[in-house]
């Protein structure tokens, strides 16, 4: 049974919907299956982690900074959320005037999502990289998540698989955990490793028995097996 644990608060959303190789329909359409639930329940804010420490005069500072890059992104203007306009700071100069706060590390998050978006994958895969996962079982699943896909859009399609499955024990939740783990499990198929794609799918329905995928995963258990 998946675990409980504390909750964050938050209040942005993020859709992180990561494009997929145009050449690889199968992944990318299970892909567009889990960002309909992503954006469902990924919410970040720019104090995400930042209110669980005191905010010195720094954070406070990168707080204010940011804001105009998570509107921008939000709008689906990315380059200008990267990049900043005018006075406006984007995520990239962020990173960089305010290393080491915590808005500075979600500034990498962004900046992976919208490196993602506009099909910089390598870029993409390295600010993400550098993205530092915190306690929680929504946003830094949903990061690494993010970034297995990644992997796998480069044709690093082991190293894409156990990341995904990595959100999942990340995670822990009946939420996103069957999400990664069913499509881990549809890319196995993919793959022609049906064995482990059954796992995943058994997996699912054991111990995520609560969620609406568990209702549903006899029929992958049922194709996989054929």
């Amino acid at each position: 049974m998946a675990k409980n644990k504390k909750q964050q608060v938050t209040d942005e959303p993020i859709a992180l919907d990561v494009q997929l190789s145009k050449g690889e329909a199968f992944i990318e359409k299970n892909w567009k299956k889990i960002a309909i639930v992503l954006a469902a329940v990924i919410v970040i804010v720019a104090g995400f982690y930042a209110y669980r420490h005191y905010m010195n005069g720094k954070e406070k500072e990168a707080q204010k900074a940011i804001a105009s890059a998570q509107t921008a992104f939000a709008q689906q203007q990315y380059e200008q959320a990267l990049k900043g306009e005018g006075n406006s700071k984007g995520f990239l100069k962020i990173i960089d005037e305010f290393s080491g706060t915590e808005t500075a590390n979600l500034a990498k998050l962004y900046a992976g999502l919208a490196y993602a978006k506009t099909d910089k994958v390598d870029e993409a895969i390295k600010m993400l990289e550098s993205f530092s996962t915190q306690d929680d079982e929504m946003v830094s699943p949903a990061a690494i998540a993010a970034l297995g896909n990644l992997y796998v859009q480069k044709g690093d399609n082991e190293k894409g698989l156990k990341t995904l499955i990595k959100a999942a024990e990340k995670a822990d939740n009946d939420a996103v955990s069957p999400v990664f783990l069913l499509q881990a499990g549809e890319i196995y198929e993919s793959l022609g490793q049906n064995d482990k794609a059954v796992e995943l799918y058994n997996k699912i329905k054991k111990q995520y028995f609560r969620s609406p995928l568990a209702q549903e995963i006899d029929m992958y258990i049922e194709r996989a097996t054929k």
